[in-house]
């Protein structure tokens, strides 16, 4: 059964990233019935907390005014954070589902190695230091998600430099168990690396499944919900 066409969903791209990179995953969406709001941010402007406000907020309103009933969401990388901050700190829209494409809900360790670095500082802005693996990280502050949630997390290393940093499989940015985060209702892997994820056929498909029916396709080895 289709959606309703008062069915919203909200796009969030990553760190370094535009609208542009969420366009193939927007396409699809629009294709099954859903209403899109995907507009790029200035991921540099401000810390984790600022972003969220401003982000997901004017999303949100905007989702309102235009009579949406239900709010969805689809993020990818730091776009999770942001959804997961904004979801702690103020009233998350009742029956929402969002799927989090190679989130760093632990943090990452690259950022560990990196967040040092000026250029990275100038290009990335306070959101990239922000994603640390440490303790006090804030992903790590966060509590467990209170929206229905599925999460997508890559296992391609596109970048072999980069592997000596992850203990274990990665997408190069992201290591496959840092994707996870406490209160989510399903989890699965897919063969690809961060930077193109979100745009692939098997994400597209996983991500409208869970939308529909708030679990991923139950595939050979990629239905990896933890016990």
């Amino acid at each position: 059964m289709p959606p309703s066409s008062r069915e919203t969903v909200i796009i969030l791209h990553g760190l370094g990233r535009t609208a542009i990179s969420m366009a193939w995953m927007d396409r699809a969406l629009k294709k099954a019935g859903y209403a899109t709001i995907n507009t790029s941010y200035r991921f540099r402007r401000g810390s984790i907390d600022e972003l969220a406000k401003e982000v997901v907020g004017s999303r949100m309103e905007k989702a309102r005014r235009s009579g949406a009933k239900r709010v969805h969401f689809v993020t990818h990388s730091l776009g999770g954070i942001l959804l997961r901050y904004f979801a702690e700190h103020h009233s998350p829209p009742e029956n929402s589902r969002a799927v989090m494409i190679a989130p760093p809900n632990q943090g990452s360790e690259l950022v560990d190695y990196f967040r040092e670095l000026p250029p990275l500082h100038w290009f990335c802005g306070p959101a990239f230091g922000e994603l640390s693996t440490d303790d006090d990280s804030a992903p790590n502050r966060l509590g467990p998600v209170d929206i229905e949630t599925g999460v997508i997390a890559g296992e391609r290393n596109l970048f072999p430099g980069f592997a000596r940093h992850f203990d274990g499989p990665s997408d190069g940015i992201v290591a496959v168990e840092r994707t996870k985060v406490a209160g989510m209702k399903d989890w699965t892997i897919v063969p690809h690396g961060h930077t193109f994820i979100m745009n692939t056929p098997t994400t597209i498909r996983q991500t409208l499944c869970f939308l529909k029916d708030g679990r991923f396709e139950n595939e050979d080895t990629q239905s990896n919900m933890p016990s």
